[in-house]
């Protein structure tokens, strides 16, 4: 989804800060991926943030202010950023495997050492606090729904293909629905990578999707029910093509908000209807078809209403990160893309009223179990208090012997690296 990548980047800065912090960038990258350099991808994480101010030299900055110096020739999750800004002390990044300092958390009196420090001109001071990706306090991606390992990874044009690769996986949800998780990540790495050289902005896409959005909705009401999911299954693939394109890319706009959030929102149910008043036109018309079309708005209402009264009244995270069950239960609740194979399947089966009548009642009972789910949720915060996410407890690496954690979590390219990129290491240039 188009803006779910503003919570992407914008977590960045979900702390309590409410004072200026300064950032300098040193250097910049020799390969780009998906179309942008080291130097401005980290331009555009922070100009998601209000409090930060980036410098173009660190004698910009007084002596009792901190800085956080970054190396643009490395590609950083914004997690990583956020734990380094946070922490309480001066301290010194360094990569696992050859200890390469890769950012420092310092103050204006000591950056401009720093600085040649990160540009490898000199040794890291022995005083200064050095960790690693494992002594930083990183949290659950609570707007992606997952928790994957941070990673820090050199950018080079030998792993360029790879870093773009991991770019793009980590700019998928953890939970999501069953066609977004396993049916649509390569077509839709084959879109991304094609608008990106097109120069199609996620806007763009976003308003395509629109197109066929309202191409497949009047194909429903119209009984043509074929070539309306062909524009439905294009709209809900363009639909995840514009969230990865705008989180690969940092591409954000208010309007695409709008666009997104909105279409998301009111489109689905609009097809169901138009789909129920199709039906009157084929040889299998409904029986009561104001009642099933008013059980369907039921059963959406509903389980949306549950969704939103679990995040504003219990929980500071969304209902289907709770318990492993919830999160398995988002692969196929009554959301578009299931809904879309139920009545696809009744299409095919030359039936379409019978995988009208499916969505109907797997809203039903898709709303009736997060009923259920949000009254557990009630009792436990009553008993318990404070709610908590199951993806707090473990670690994406460590306990990959469970089911849900291999479903639901990843392991990055940096936890697959046992040995330094096959590049000869080159002096920073600032």
């Amino acid at each position: 989804m188009l803006l779910q990548h503003i919570g992407c980047y914008a977590a960045l800065f979900e702390t309590d800060m409410t004072n200026t912090f300064f950032v300098h960038i040193i250097g910049n990258s020799k390969a780009s991926l998906w179309g942008i350099s080291g130097r401005a991808r980290l331009e555009r994480m922070l100009a998601a943030s209000k409090a930060a101010v980036l410098v173009e030299n660190v004698s910009q900055v007084a002596e009792t202010d901190t800085v956080l110096l970054l190396r643009a020739d490395y590609l950083f999750d914004t997690r990583v950023i956020n734990a380094m800004i946070t922490l309480n002390e001066h301290k010194v990044l360094v990569t696992p495997v050859d200890e390469t300092p890769v950012a420092i958390l310092t103050d204006g009196k000591n950056a401009g050492v720093m600085c040649e420090v990160l540009s490898e001109k000199q040794p890291v001071p022995d005083d200064l606090p050095r960790g690693t990706l494992k002594d930083l306090p990183v949290q659950v991606q609570q707007n992606l729904k997952k928790k994957d390992p941070p990673y820090v990874l050199p950018i080079r044009r030998c792993n360029q293909a790879e870093l773009e690769s991991e770019l793009f996986a980590a700019s998928y949800k953890g939970v999501t629905d069953l066609v977004t998780k396993w049916l649509w990540p390569w077509p839709a790495f084959m879109a991304t990578r094609l608008c990106v050289r097109l120069g199609l902005k996620p806007n763009h896409v976003t308003l395509l999707s629109l197109v066929f959005a309202v191409l497949a909705g009047v194909a429903f009401w119209y009984g043509a029910f074929g070539a309306g999911l062909i524009m439905a299954w294009l709209m809900t693939f363009l639909d995840t093509v514009d969230g990865k394109l705008a989180r690969v890319t940092l591409t954000s706009s208010k309007m695409g908000d709008v666009l997104d959030h909105g279409l998301d929102i009111i489109h689905p149910p609009l097809w169901y209807l138009a789909w129920g008043v199709g039906l009157m036109t084929t040889d299998t018309p409904l029986n009561n078809p104001e009642l099933l079309i008013w059980l369907m708005f039921i059963g959406y209402v509903g389980g949306r209403f549950c969704e939103g009264a679990f995040q504003f009244w219990l929980a500071s995270f969304d209902i289907f990160i709770w318990h492993q069950i919830d999160s398995f239960h988002r692969l196929i609740t009554a959301r578009r893309n299931p809904n879309l194979i139920l009545l696809t399947a009744g299409w095919m089966a030359g039936r379409p009223d019978i995988g009208f009548i499916l969505v109907v009642l797997w809203h039903l009972l898709s709303t009736l179990f997060l009923l259920y789910r949000l009254f557990n949720a009630w009792q436990n915060r009553l008993r318990d208090g404070e709610l908590h996410s199951w993806m707090e407890g473990i670690d994406p690496v460590q306990d990959r012997q469970q089911l849900a954690v291999r479903i639901f979590t990843r392991l990055p390219l940096s936890q697959r690296y046992d040995k330094p990129v096959p590049e000869e290491k080159e002096r920073i240039i600032r």
